[in-house]
């Protein structure tokens, strides 16, 4: 087994360890498949740092719930910083364990942190591959719990972050009616 499955393998037996679970497997570990399956499929020629990275998008997702932060705007953005430093934490833990240098170390966690996106190739290519997976699988049940307007609005904002060659991928997707509906009033 090569040193980047065993990180894999690490980064999906802390995944494995979600307490939400769907059809006896824990949620965090299907998504970080998709988010693998994405980048496979968008990103085949990715660096291991990548791969680790979009592997570790939500690693322990679990230990910093939402409800430890304001439920504003403000405390949504301080969430998601926490988040990030932990996945970057943990994934570079991990990496350390296998013996990734420090250069890879930090590579990898500034690709989970997002730095540098939209100027960044492969932070941007891991917001590519969790906006697929969000339109692909979350979408609906997102859409369930908010208004048409607020919908509207995360579809417009989840576009903006998407790469074109994202884009093309989501627009050739095979979405229920209802999401497809909604994706096309977003994006007139």
């Amino acid at each position: 087994m090569s040193r980047l499955q065993k990180v894999i393998q690490s980064i999906d037996a802390l995944h494995a360890q979600d307490p939400k679970q769907v059809d006896g497997k824990a949620e965090e570990l299907i998504y970080a498949e998709n988010c693998s399956r994405w980048q496979e499929t968008l990103y085949p020629e990715a660096s291991e740092e990548l791969v680790i990275a979009v592997r570790s998008q939500h690693l322990c997702r679990w230990e910093i719930p939402r409800s430890d932060f304001p439920m504003d705007r403000t405390g949504y953005l301080k969430w998601r910083t926490a988040l990030g430093k932990l996945h970057a934490d943990k994934a570079v833990q991990v990496m350390t364990e296998q013996g990734y240098n420090s250069d890879s170390c930090d590579r990898t966690a500034a690709i989970i942190r997002k730095q540098g996106i939209k100027r960044n190739e492969e932070a941007q290519a891991l917001e590519d591959c969790a906006c697929l997976v969000f339109i692909e699988t979350g979408f609906l049940s997102f859409a369930a719990k908010h208004s048409e307007e607020k919908i509207i609005s995360i579809v417009q904002k989840t576009w903006a972050k998407m790469s074109e060659r994202a884009q093309q991928a989501a627009l050739k997707l095979t979405l229920p009616e209802q999401a497809l509906t909604m994706l096309q009033k977003a994006l007139a």
